[in-house]
C-alpha cells in the first residue's frame, strides 16, 4: 500500500460510472500492479520475470529486466524516486523509478524463498518485506542494510502494511493471523483475527486461503483483509471471494463481505477509498470482477465485469482510477467518473 495521502481532485469518484480508460498489453500473464506516487506511470510484474512500466500519457512501455524468477511484489518510495521489487528467488531489488532504461541499483538477499509483499513507510526510510519463510523483515531504504527481523508468524506471510503514522507495521498470513508490530521496540503489540479467510483441510494436510491483501481506511477507522471463504476443494480452487472488515481501534470484526451472487474465485486485492468505500478485485472460475462495498454492508453496491480473471489491483494517487492486472497479460485501468462523450 502506498502511504501517501490521496491527491486532491476537482472530481469525486463515482464507482457506478466506472469505465475502461486504458487497456495496456503484455505478452505474458501479469501478477501484480502499482501506480507510481505521482500518477505518471503504472507498473506491472509478469510471469516472464520482467517488470513493465507504462507511461500513462504516451502509453509507452519500458521493460525492466533483472529478476530470474517471477516478481510477486512491487512498491515505491513516497517521493517517486525508487521502485522496489521482490521475487520468488527471495531477492529484493532497488530501481530508479523514472530512469529512461532502469537497471537495478541494489540487490539484497532478503528471504529464503518467495517475497510475497513489500511496503515502504511514509517517511521513506524503511522498507518492509514478508515471505513464505514466515518472516517479516525491515531494511534501510538508503543502503539496504537490515534493520530488524520480526518473528511471530507460524505460516507464510502474505502481506505487510505500514500504519500511516509510522509507529506500527501490520502483517498478515496464510492462517488469517494479523500482527500489529510496534516499530519503537520491534515487538508485537497485538493480534487481530481474520481467520474467517482461512481453512485447514485435515484430509489433505494443507492450509488454504489466508489474507491475500490488506488496506487501512484513510481515517484509520477500519482495516480490510481480502481472500476467500467457503472453500470446499483446495486442489480444485473452489471458493468464494470475501473481505473481512475489522475495527482498527478495537480489533473486532465489523463485517464479513461477499458478493450477492454465488461467484467462485478468490479476492486477490483490496483498497480502501478516501470516500469511504472499499474496492476489491476477484478472479477464478466465475471470471474477473471489480467489487465496490460500503464498509458497514455485507454485499456490494456495484460491480464491474472484467475482461479476464483479476490477479491484483491498485488505486491511483488521485483516487479516480483503478488498475487491474490480469492473467491474459492485460493491465486495465478504469476511471470512476462519467465517460467522456464521443
Amino acid at each position: 500500500m502506498n502511504p501517501n495521502p490521496p491527491a486532491t481532485s476537482s472530481r469525486t469518484a463515482k464507482p457506478e460510472q466506472s469505465h475502461l480508460v486504458h487497456d495496456l498489453v503484455h505478452e505474458k500473464p501479469l501478477i501484480t500492479c502499482r501506480f507510481d506516487p505521482k500518477g505518471r506511470f503504472v507498473f506491472a510484474a509478469s510471469e516472464d520475470s520482467n517488470i513493465l512500466r507504462w507511461d500513462l500519457a504516451s502509453k509507452a512501455k519500458t521493460v525492466l529486466k533483472g529478476h530470474e524468477t517471477w516478481p510477486f511484489a512491487l512498491e515505491m518510495t513516497p517521493d517517486g524516486a525508487t521502485l522496489f521489487s521482490g521475487g520468488s528467488e527471495g531477492t529484493l531489488f532497488w530501481w530508479p523509478l523514472d530512469a529512461k532504461s532502469p537497471t537495478p541499483q541494489r540487490r539484497v538477499d532478503a528471504h529464503s524463498g518467495w517475497i510475497n509483499a513489500i511496503a515502504v513507510n511514509a517517511a521513506g526510510n524503511l522498507v518492509a518485506t514478508c515471505g513464505n519463510d514466515r518472516s517479516v523483515r525491515l531494511w534501510s531504504v538508503t543502503d539496504g542494510s537490515p534493520v530488524a527481523q520480526l518473528p511471530g508468524h507460524e505460516k507464510p506471510v502474505y502481506r505487510v502494511l505500514f500504519e500511516p503514522s509510522g509507529r506500527y507495521l501490520i502483517s498478515a498470513d496464510l492462517q488469517g493471523r494479523i500482527i500489529q508490530w510496534d516499530l519503537a521496540t520491534y515487538k508485537e503489540a497485538r493480534r487481530l483475527d481474520a481467520s474467517k479467510l482461512a481453512i485447514y483441510f485435515a484430509s489433505q494436510g494443507v492450509d488454504y486461503g489466508g489474507v491475500r491483501d490488506l488496506s487501512l481506511s484513510a481515517d484509520g477507522a477500519y482495516l480490510v483483509g481480502c481472500g476467500l471463504i467457503e472453500a470446499s476443494n483446495p486442489l480444485g480452487a473452489v471458493s468464494n471471494p470475501a473481505n473481512v472488515v475489522l475495527d482498527w481501534k478495537e480489533g473486532k470484526l465489523l463485517q464479513l463481505q461477499r458478493p450477492k451472487e454465488d461467484i467462485k474465485g478468490v479476492a486477490w486485492g483490496v483498497r480502501c477509498h478516501a470516500s469511504d468505500f472499499i474496492v476489491m478485485v476477484s478472479g477464478g472460475t466465475s471470471g474477473g470482477f471489480l467489487w465496490f462495498f460500503k464498509p458497514n454492508q455485507t454485499n456490494e453496491f456495484f460491480k464491474v465485469t472484467l475482461g479476464n480473471t483479476g490477479r491484483a489491483l491498485d488505486l491511483s494517487p488521485d483516487q479516480l482510477h483503478v488498475a487491474t492486472a490480469h492473467h491474459d497479460g492485460h493491465l486495465r485501468v478504469y476511471g470512476m467518473y462519467e465517460k467522456a462523450k464521443a
